[in-house]
């Protein structure tokens, strides 16, 4: 299984900070507009806000990051022990 691609990494952070209501960087105009134009974020009351499309996308990236992180402890863990059994 492949790790989360950084660019999925990256757009789960903007995701976070619209959901949270974060100050967004400078950095993150373009992303904001492609999340709006893809509707994933929608502007309102000069708020910018996720859509339920993107709650979803956030959860399924989180849940994805969260599954990598884990296979990456259990692959450590495992690799902990076999040194362990050679030593």
């Amino acid at each position: 299984m492949e790790p989360i691609a950084l660019e999925d990494l990256a757009l789960l952070e903007v995701l976070v900070r619209i959901d949270q209501r974060a100050d967004l960087v400078e950095g993150d105009t373009e992303v904001v507009k492609r999340l709006v134009e893809s509707g994933l974020a929608e502007k309102g009351d000069g708020e910018l806000t996720l859509t339920v499309a993107g709650v979803e996308m956030c959860k399924s990236l989180q849940h994805r990051a969260a599954a990598d992180a884990q296979a990456e402890r259990i692959r450590r863990e495992r690799s902990a022990g076999l040194d362990d059994a050679a030593a």
